[in-house]
């Protein structure tokens, strides 16, 4: 009889301790991590437990993301993507590159998340997951000064432009009947422009204002804005995987905004806030 209850005892302690241990891998306070099915570590629980999220972003598009006189990366979405990180628990690891491969990264899972200014579209998200916005800007069609040819977006048409190719800017571009030639960055982007190799560029309309603080006397105008605010998300890898990382970036988003710190960050880089 001692021996037979020894034995529903140790049966008790064993089932108590795999409770124990499935609450281990459930979600608590302050954390959003989930274990997938068959008991696998989803994104978010792999981000937090090694304690760094990998960003991707290019570097070189002020005042975005960019290099300053220290040779220190920085800008708007360095910062955002800081502050989301300190909300999830963990360090921001930047990794930088050319526009056209930080989305096929994402895709082979070199990088957990791209903040680069990334517009929200149709066809982008049949691809990639997307977070809430966390900013808002509209599209301006730069060209030279003197340029008179150039006054709306149909004006577009057979005229030659520049940008990443991928980019939604050379998209829109094309779809005005513009030739749109493929690009690194903005700064080869303007000296197109400046040598006056390409009629216009798309970009946002911050960042033209950013490029002529810096270089006031450019010979540079907006012929033109688009009448809606497109919507800066950032892009994720989609699935179920990914699901609960998603949650808790619109989760810090939510929070920052709330919080005022989105409009600081915003103000700082761009003279206005941005963010809603």
């Amino acid at each position: 009889m001692k021996k037979r209850n020894w034995k529903k005892y140790a049966v008790l302690l064993t089932v108590l301790g795999a409770f124990a241990l499935s609450g281990c891998g459930g979600k608590t306070p302050g954390n959003n991590a989930s274990l997938g099915e068959g008991g696998e570590k989803d994104q978010l629980a792999r981000i937090q437990e090694s304690g760094e999220i990998t960003v991707a972003m290019e570097g070189t598009w002020a005042p975005w993301t960019y290099h300053d006189e220290q040779d220190e990366l920085v800008g708007f979405d360095v910062e955002v993507a800081q502050k989301i990180a300190e909300k999830l628990g963990v360090k921001a690891v930047f990794v930088e590159g050319e526009w056209d491969g930080l989305l096929a990264g994402l895709d082979a899972g070199r990088y957990d998340i791209m903040v680069n200014g990334v517009e929200y579209t149709e066809e982008r998200a049949e691809k990639y997951d997307f977070s809430e916005p966390y900013g808002y800007i509209k599209t301006a069609i730069i060209v030279n000064g003197g340029n008179t040819d150039i006054q709306s977006f149909e004006d577009l048409d057979g005229k030659t432009t520049a940008n990443t190719i991928s980019s939604t800017y050379a998209q829109l571009a094309e779809s005005y009947g513009a030739t749109a030639t493929g690009v690194d960055d903005l700064n080869q982007t303007i000296e197109l422009l400046l040598q006056g190799r390409i009629d216009a560029t798309l970009n946002a309309e911050v960042t033209f204002y950013d490029y002529m603080n810096v270089h006031p006397d450019a010979d540079l105008k907006v012929a033109a804005l688009t009448e809606d605010a497109s919507h800066v998300c950032i892009p994720l890898r989609r699935g179920e995987d990914s699901r609960s990382l998603r949650e808790a970036v619109n989760q810090a988003i939510a929070e920052l905004r709330e919080e005022g710190v989105l409009s600081e960050i915003s103000v700082k880089y761009f003279g206005t806030n941005i963010t809603g």
